[in-house]
């Protein structure tokens, strides 16, 4: 599958140097527009969607881009995420033999922007070339690094009902990801009683105290970390800490925040629950000179679920058809993360998602890998015009 090599690496070097946060990737969406345009598309191709749903300081919605087909099949889609971690701010990409890396002291920024280019690259390359092709929808989402909430945003009439999607992101080389986890978040926010820490301190009761027996007790019990209690398999984590006034009182408030994940929905929903009831007793059992106790509000929300899509699968053949046209092994793999993929499956769009030849995401050492990004390039050029 040929593409123009040349206008690849370019599009790459162009888009890495793009500020562009979670929240704020105005400027990157106009110049995926851009590059766009000057491979031919149509200014009516363009909109922009899901603002609305997106949270208040989001300065831009999803770029939605609707290329007609040349040939009666139905519609596919392509998405990548527009944003780069805070890391990112101010990267300088310089090419170094095989790999493309930030100048100074940076994360590179190439999770997810080797993605949007090879997208953009695909979209030149059937453009420049009038391919055939079927309808063919883009979408470049928002907000996917501190919450999917671009994913979340999208409507599949916002493109057009795309009967298959294509995502592309990740770190280092994979495979075709056909499933991944699902997480619960939560909140713990811990009541204890404040009284003057060194007068009377047989009165109060610790909010730390009342987090760290709950903490102490899940780790105990094998759900903390990596979790294998028989059937029920997953990981648990603690993110954050917050609370307290002085070092003279006792702390009569803290939240705690964190995750649980699973591939399995049941597996999930136990999890979650250790976490509630070992908070909720520690919050009972810790008690002052006058028998009071503290208490604890536990607040859960499904952050985005699980999904496994089956080899037989059209969206799944179709990439393994294509795979080995674009130079890679046709093979398909689960993950233990989160993506754009799991919400886009749940809203009806199957969708399978393979990387760009970004590494090290998140990191001062990410780099994306020449020869790895051009063969997605080429793999999604070969998936947009499969017939």
């Amino acid at each position: 599958m040929n593409i123009n090599e040349k206008q690849a690496i370019s599009n790459l070097m162009e888009l890495l140097a793009a500020e562009g946060p979670s929240g704020g990737e105005g400027p990157v969406a106009e110049l995926v527009k851009k590059q766009l345009m000057a491979a031919g598309a149509k200014e009516s191709w363009f909109s922009v969607k899901g603002k609305s749903r997106l949270p208040k300081n989001f300065t831009v919605g999803n770029l939605v881009v609707k290329i007609p087909g040349t040939i009666k099949a139905p519609r596919i889609m392509f998405s990548a995420h527009l944003d780069t971690v805070p890391i990112c701010q101010g990267a300088v990409p310089v090419l170094k033999g095989d790999l493309i890396v930030p100048k100074g002291k940076t994360g590179l920024g190439g999770d997810n922007r080797a993605s949007v280019a090879a997208v953009v690259t695909m979209a030149q390359t059937i453009l420049q070339n009038d391919l055939p092709r079927p309808p063919i929808t883009l979408l470049f989402t928002v907000g996917e690094e501190n919450g999917l909430y671009g994913a979340k945003a999208f409507r599949p009439q916002d493109g057009g009902n795309p009967s298959m999607c294509f995502n592309i992101d990740g770190s280092g080389e994979r495979g075709g990801v056909i499933g991944a986890l699902g997480a619960n978040r939560w909140r713990a926010e811990i009541h204890g009683i404040s009284v003057h820490a060194a007068n009377n301190p047989e009165g109060g009761v610790s909010a730390a105290i009342i987090a760290a027996n709950a903490i102490a007790e899940i780790k105990a019990n094998g759900y903390f970390g990596r979790i294998d209690k028989g059937s029920i398999k997953g990981t648990a984590n603690v993110g954050s800490l917050h609370g307290g006034e002085a070092d003279n009182q006792v702390m009569d408030s803290l939240t705690v925040t964190g995750e649980c994940r699973s591939h399995n929905p049941t597996s999930l929903k136990k999890i979650s629950k250790v976490w509630k009831t070992a908070f909720e007793k520690a919050a009972a059992d810790l008690k002052n000179a006058a028998g009071e106790c503290g208490a604890v509000d536990f607040i859960e929300d499904s952050d985005y679920r699980s999904f496994k899509l089956k080899k037989s699968d059209p969206v799944v053949k179709r990439f393994l058809k294509a795979a080995p046209k674009a130079g890679r092994e046709a093979k398909v793999q689960t993950i233990n993360a989160g993506l754009d993929a799991n919400i886009l499956n749940e809203s009806g769009v199957p969708t399978v998602t393979f990387d760009a030849g970004n590494d090290h995401a998140h990191s001062l050492d990410e780099c994306v890998h020449i020869p790895r990004y051009l063969e997605g390039c080429r793999l999604a050029t070969a998936l947009a015009t499969e017939v």
